[in-house]
């Protein structure tokens, strides 16, 4: 893991160190895996784990945001700063938007939400998604994606795809197999491929990563706009943004990210991963 102002070996010497906040919401409630956040990893909570991948990702300022005085706690007693919000909230980009306040954070700063359920994530692709929207100034978010190259996770409606512009920027996400090959998929879905078709060798499909950076003003929009028709339909909170007008510029990543923990199985997953590497 790289050091806070530590270059990988995936950055050139001239590439910015971008200016932004890290935002972890954090909440104990979960139906799969009570008390989640504070599970013990390696000796610290999760939580803290992830805020020290936020810090070593270069984040100026890590603050876990939770409705939970025992995270609050925790997360103060690793020497990171936590705020208290609303348990009320429809979602996550709407705890953000009163941290976002609670902190007097300007309109202009990049804010990134790290999930307090992803402790492996990768420092690298959080500092990347912030250089992304720093780099766009026509954008209101940035996100991340990869290529795809397995047919099932293609045809999968629980793995998001996202088709983008010539420069990168989000044109839809879905849980629909896009683009689509007409030509070579005749006789779909009753016939399913074995592989991705021919036509996808130029330009394969993406998978969406759930990783966002958010321009502070965006923020503060977004408890105001209405829910977009095509957001009820994918269940995609995303396209509310797009639906109103908002662009989303879109970091292309190498490959997929080790997964966040759901489960008491993916806690263990996490944990060996961890014993394993440190």
């Amino acid at each position: 893991m790289s050091e806070p102002g530590q270059r990988t070996a995936h950055e050139r010497e001239d590439e910015p160190f971008p200016d932004f906040v890290a935002l972890i919401p954090a909440r104990l409630a979960s139906t799969r895996l009570p008390d989640k956040p504070l599970a013990d990893l390696g000796g610290r909570p999760m939580v803290v784990r992830v805020a020290e991948r936020a810090r070593a990702a270069g984040a100026q300022r890590v603050v876990v945001a939770t409705d939970a005085q025992r995270i609050a706690d925790a997360v103060r007693d690793a020497g990171f700063e936590a705020i208290a919000t609303r348990a009320d909230h429809p979602s996550g980009t709407d705890r953000l938007a009163e941290a976002a306040a609670l902190l007097g954070l300007e309109d202009d700063r990049i804010v990134v939400n790290v999930q307090g359920d992803e402790p492996l994530i990768d420092p690298l692709l959080v500092r990347s998604v912030a250089r992304r929207l720093a780099g766009s100034t026509d954008c209101a978010i940035a996100t991340a994606a990869h290529p795809l190259d397995d047919v099932a996770a293609w045809l999968d409606p629980n793995v998001v795809k996202l088709v983008c512009d010539r420069a990168m920027r989000a044109l839809y996400f879905t849980r629909a197999p896009i683009p689509f090959a007409r030509d070579e998929l005749q006789g779909f879905p009753a016939r399913l491929p074995h592989t991705l078709p021919r036509a996808f060798a130029a330009g394969r499909p993406l998978r969406h990563v759930g990783l966002y950076a958010y321009r502070v003003s965006y923020l503060h929009a977004h408890v105001a706009l209405a829910p977009s028709p095509l957001e009820a339909i994918e269940s995609l909170e995303q396209l509310r943004a797009l639906w109103h007008g908002y662009r989303i510029a879109v970091h292309l990543a190498e490959r997929a990210g080790e997964a966040g923990v759901d489960t008491p199985a993916d806690l263990e997953r996490v944990r060996a991963h961890w014993t394993r590497n440190g």
